[in-house]
């Protein structure tokens, strides 16, 4: 048997740590993930996936993790029955998170942070280098890969 997802996308809320009565650590969030395919003349369209960690990951998601982040889940498809309040059987289908990790850029995933470049020297650009910068590579041998 496999049981195995893998997503990527942004918090839609800020993450709430919780506690059980054993006193283990809880986090549940939504993760808005895009699809892959978009009708033409249509906008993007967007799955909204419930996750829940447990003990250390879930700490870690809500001290490192805020509304709008990226995050990387993998984790294992749950399903679970429940009746609301007013008597409606009900079924939640989850992502039990294994792995959690950071997404895009460092000062994307820190909150109020700038978006300051990572570094301040220009990137070398290629594109100003004359004939003079490059030699022909004799082709006498085979290539040794």
């Amino acid at each position: 048997m496999l049981n195995c997802a893998a997503i990527m996308g942004r918090l839609t809320a800020d993450p709430e740590l919780k506690k059980t009565s054993q006193d283990i650590s809880v986090c549940s969030f939504t993760v808005a993930v895009d699809r892959n395919f978009v009708k033409q003349g249509e906008e993007r369209q967007a799955d909204f996936i419930d996750v829940t960690a447990w003990r250390q990951q879930a700490e870690f998601v809500s001290r490192f993790f805020h509304k709008g982040s990226m995050i990387a889940v993998n984790g294992s498809i749950q399903t679970r029955n429940w009746e609301d309040k007013n008597g409606n059987k009900r079924k939640s289908t989850e992502i039990i998170a294994d792995n959690i990790s950071f997404c895009g850029g460092k000062n994307e995933n820190s909150a109020g942070a700038s978006a300051a470049p990572a570094f301040s020297e220009p990137a070398p650009s290629y594109s100003t280098a004359d004939e003079g910068d490059f030699q022909e590579i004799p082709d006498e041998d085979d290539l040794p890969f």
